[in-house]
């Protein structure tokens, strides 16, 4: 079957969502010539804490962060299928929904270093390709299960609907959601962390507060 569209799916938390989030998404997006990026919050993840925000915040937040940037888009299919989500099990809807748009995982090494856990792992990889994103001149996995996996499935370029995996550098910041919640519950500034509108609706809500 021939793609007509490309999108990437960048999934988590977003508890809240911060530049960490959106930059390397952004890079993403332009290197691999996405018609656009969907971020997919988790409704109740399966391998981290459970998120303090509500789903509905989240999405709200997610909205406000991505706004101004008409190939970001906030896919709130977790949220509609209620219960534990697991990536496999969304990207079968979504190919469904959608089965001439080509998908393209995105994940950073700390995620992927565990995607050999991740439940039907091996259906992602028939469903969407994968790209491994990472800071420049980052080691990439060679041994082990997951480097397996790397290794048998790493090419250079997309070229195939599904089953491949790139990797792609790209401008990380030191910073996540956890130390965050640890700035706003303290009420230290959170300027040029995350978008101005994400830190006006967490103070209008009172959300991370001690």
């Amino acid at each position: 079957m021939k793609i007509k569209r490309l999108i990437g799916i960048n999934g988590g938390t977003f508890d809240p969502i911060h530049f960490g989030h959106l930059r390397p998404a952004l890079e993403v997006l332009y290197a691999l010539k996405l018609d656009e990026m969907r971020f997919m919050p988790a409704g109740i993840p399966v391998h981290r804490p459970q998120p303090l925000a509500t789903i509905e915040q989240r999405c709200d937040m997610i909205e406000l962060a991505i706004e101004d940037q008409p190939n970001f888009v906030l896919e709130r299919l977790e949220m509609a299928i209620g219960g534990p989500s697991y990536t496999a099990q969304s990207l079968v809807h979504l190919k469904q929904a959608e089965p001439e748009t080509g998908l393209v995982l995105m994940m950073g090494t700390d995620a992927f270093a565990k995607f050999d856990t991740w439940k039907d792992w091996q259906t992602i990889l028939t469903l969407a390709n994968i790209v491994v994103t990472h800071r420049p001149g980052e080691p990439l996995p060679r041994q082990g299960a997951v480097g397996y996996i790397f290794l048998n499935h790493w090419v250079p370029h997309l070229t195939q609907a599904s089953g491949q995996i790139v990797d792609l550098p790209v401008t990380q910041l030191d910073l996540s959601a956890t130390t965050l919640r640890a700035y706003l519950q303290h009420g230290d500034p959170v300027d040029y962390l995350m978008p101005a509108k994400v830190a006006a609706y967490i103070k209008k809500n009172h959300l991370y507060q001690p």
